[in-house]
Order: C-alpha cells, then sequence, then structure tokens
C-alpha cells in the first residue's frame, strides 16, 4: 500500500525539489515535510495542524488533496494519544495513570496484609499450643473437702480435660469441672487439644486434708 508520505516525496523527487524549497514555499518547517514523507507522525504537532500541512504540501506540489488527505487519515491513528495530543498533555495523563496506579496498590497492600494476618489467624493453633489458663485450684492449694473445682480457660474450639475427663466448654472457651478427690496430696492434670492435635498441659499440685 502506498503511503501518503511516500507519494509525496515521490513527487517532490520528480519535480527536483528539496526540501529546503518544498519549506521555503509552503511555509512549512522543513522537519515537519520530512516526517511526514517518512510517516513518523509522532514528530509532528497536533492532528488538526499536521492534516493542513499535509493539505498545502499535495497542493504544492500538485497532487489530489483530498486523495492524499484521505490516505494520511487512514494512517494517522488518531487512537493514539501521542498523535493527537500535545506532549503536555500525553504526559498529564501518564501522570494520571501513574498516580491511579499508586492508589491501586496502596488499596492493594493492606488488603493482602489483612488477608495474611486472617489466614495466620485461623491457622495458628495448626504449628502452635492451644492457649490454656487454670484459674482454681491454685498450685499448692489445701483443700478441707473431697471434691474440688476446676476452672479455666482456653480456645472455644478445642478440647479440655481434667484428670482425663472431659469438661464443657462455653462460647468464650471458658471450662469448670468439678472432680472428687482422695486425702493426701494430690495432682491435677488439665489438657487442651486443638482440631490439629496440637496440646497444652498444665498440672495443679494440692494438698487434701480429711
Amino acid at each position: 500500500m502506498i503511503r501518503a508520505g511516500q507519494k509525496l516525496k515521490e513527487q517532490r523527487i520528480a519535480k527536483g525539489l528539496s526540501i529546503e524549497e518544498a519549506s521555503k514555499e509552503t511555509k512549512i518547517k522543513a522537519s515537519y515535510l520530512l516526517a511526514i514523507e517518512k510517516g513518523e507522525y509522532k514528530r509532528l504537532p497536533a492532528s488538526t495542524y499536521t492534516q493542513g500541512f499535509v493539505r498545502n504540501y499535495a497542493k504544492y506540489l500538485g497532487l489530489s488533496e483530498q486523495e492524499i488527505l484521505a490516505i494520511f487519515r487512514r494512517e494517522f491513528d488518531e487512537e493514539k494519544t501521542f498523535k493527537v495530543l500535545p506532549e503536555g498533555l500525553v504526559k498529564e495523563d501518564f501522570s494520571i495513570k501513574k498516580i491511579k496506579l499508586a492508589d491501586a496498590v496502596k488499596i492493594m497492600i493492606p488488603l493482602f496484609l489483612i488477608l495474611l494476618f486472617y489466614i495466620l489467624f485461623q491457622y495458628r493453633f495448626a504449628i502452635i499450643s492451644p492457649p490454656l489458663e487454670v484459674l482454681s485450684p491454685v498450685e499448692g492449694a489445701v483443700v478441707l473437702s473431697r471434691t474440688v473445682t476446676v476452672s479455666g480457660k482456653t480456645d472455644p474450639n478445642a478440647t479440655i480435660f481434667v484428670n482425663s475427663e472431659t469438661a464443657s466448654l462455653d462460647s468464650d472457651g471458658n471450662f469448670k469441672k468439678v472432680i472428687n478427690v482422695f486425702p493426701g496430696k494430690t495432682t491435677i492434670k488439665v489438657k487442651a487439644i486443638n482440631r490439629f492435635g496440637k496440646e497444652k498441659i498444665i498440672e495443679r499440685h494440692i494438698e487434701v486434708k480429711r
């Protein structure tokens, strides 16, 4: 396919004209005429001015203005910003895109960190033992009855054992278990096991007196 610039160049050469002569007669910068002939439209100003240059150049060389303009418009892709916008606007548009991208990154990073924290929080007990706190009895307590109330707190999703007997948990992970004890020194073993099989054990050593 013959390009507009090619036809203009061939006609200029056929007439024995130099770029400088054509520039002087048309009052169009020689650099613009060369850009038109080479199809380097990004070196030209806005579309409106460029079409005027092409029309005047074609007229000066004795070519059909409408034919050359039709070919030129097909080549001159007005969807490309560097061909239709002044350089300042192109840079400004590019800066806006960079700002939008930066804003998106600023939003995505906190969301990613929140998601990561949530996953780690949900599966933290897969690598660590469940929390366990025994509130009563205290270590070294002296008990005067045959029963002892063992209470404390753990993960609500864990299973709690008091001396191998399960104890019920409320929605906050609190537990309470009444067990029978015998006179003398006794060890109470409290064990919490989470759904990943991780466990934690706390022992209380007490003394039961008659």
